[in-house]
């Protein structure tokens, strides 16, 4: 199986603070990997090095073949990678109705069938026709984080970086979302990579996660083996226990 991400030694400082330290992962394509730690472990900031909206100071991104060694991305770079944020509020424009949020990226790309893309983008993510003509601020959490992920989606991508999807939300919203993503990454076969400090989403959608610590990587573990006795790292040990050692839900 190919790799979708690579990063080689990669390095992100701030004013000489180094926020990811040479990092090495690798993610296949097709898979959602996961990244948990503690706030300020670097988790976001390496999501956003690969999305270009961060510089890096060292060290290598390869994403679906091609190599970065700069914050600079192209329009085939947008094509093929997405990130849906933290906070849906913030990442879409309060003066934008839903209609032009989505249609905002297929002129950016030059989609010729904007209609037929966002009507499809709509049903796929649970708001329908409806919502279309809508602002932001006329819907609530939940419907604005299915419109960030909508927009995301409706260019085809085949790798999506999630940061925190879920964590502004209601505990049963979170849930609504978290099956709206893990449905749509098997029907259209994603590669997605994902930060959250929840154990218990992390163990929901991925099957293999990676722990951060100050800017470095602790261990990789299999999400189905999580509990607390997993891991070799007693920070790994330490962080498992304070989540409550989370056992995955096979049922599939």
């Amino acid at each position: 199986m190919t790799d979708a991400i690579t990063l080689s030694a990669l390095t992100v400082s701030f004013l000489g603070f180094k926020a990811v330290n040479a990092v090495d992962l690798s993610v296949a394509a097709g898979e959602s990997f996961g990244l948990v730690g503690e706030s300020g472990s670097g988790k976001s900031t390496l999501l956003r090095a690969i999305a270009g909206l961060t510089a890096i100071a060292g060290g290598r991104i390869n994403v679906d073949g091609r190599d970065y060694f700069s914050a600079k991305r192209d329009k085939a770079f947008y094509r093929t990678v997405q990130m849906v944020f933290q906070d849906p509020y913030g990442s879409l424009h309060p003066r934008q109705t839903v209609d032009q949020l989505l249609m905002e990226p297929l002129a950016i790309h030059g989609f010729a069938d904007a209609e037929r893309r966002i009507t499809r983008a709509l049903d796929e993510v649970g708001l329908g026709s409806g919502f279309r003509f809508r602002y932001p601020h006329q819907l609530s959490g939940g419907q604005r984080q299915r419109v960030a992920i909508g927009r995301a989606l409706i260019v085809e991508p085949k790798i999506v970086l999630l940061d925190e999807p879920t964590s502004s939300l209601d505990a049963s919203i979170q849930a609504e979302i978290l099956n709206l993503l893990e449905q749509t990454r098997n029907d259209r076969q994603l590669t997605f990579l994902m930060v959250s400090h929840d154990l218990a989403v992390i163990q929901h959608m991925c099957r293999r996660l990676a722990v951060m610590r100050g800017g470095q990587m602790v261990e990789e573990l299999d999400a189905a083996t999580l509990g607390p006795d997993a891991g070799h790292e007693d920070y790994t040990r330490r962080l498992l226990v304070a989540s409550g050692g989370y056992r995955r839900n096979n049922a599939e």
